[in-house]
């Protein structure tokens, strides 16, 4: 399936479930859980707890803006100077493009001309 089609369809299945960004994160697998002991200091890891067609199409999203997209090329180059794995700087692109989603999905507020 279409990669922003698998995006659309999971999320009109679970229009109640996606009540916030994080809930989006949540529901593709991508919500960051705290690694180790607390002496990891400060990393994180992706709970894969979530559906796994949406995360695979976020992933696929992902891999492409690296492969394509100048501002993701740039970033990448940043964070990599940075020194972020190549796994950590997935993370961090997977949750943006959750959140960009997110924003795209969420229903436009309403007005009081459109109300009445």
């Amino acid at each position: 399936m279409d990669t922003a089609a698998e995006i659309l369809v999971v999320a009109g299945d679970n229009p109640e479930r996606i009540k916030s960004e994080a809930a989006l994160a949540k529901l593709a697998g991508i919500a960051p859980v705290p690694t180790g002991s607390g002496m990891t200091g400060g990393r994180h890891r992706i709970n894969h707890g979530g559906h796994r067609q949406l995360n695979a199409a976020i992933y696929r999203t992902v891999i492409v803006r690296m492969r394509f997209h100048q501002t993701t090329i740039d970033y990448v180059a940043r964070r990599t100077t940075a020194g972020k794995t190549k796994r950590e700087i997935i993370r961090c692109l997977k949750r943006y493009v959750t959140r960009e989603v997110y924003h795209l999905l969420r229903p436009a507020p309403r007005t009081a001309l459109a109300a009445s």
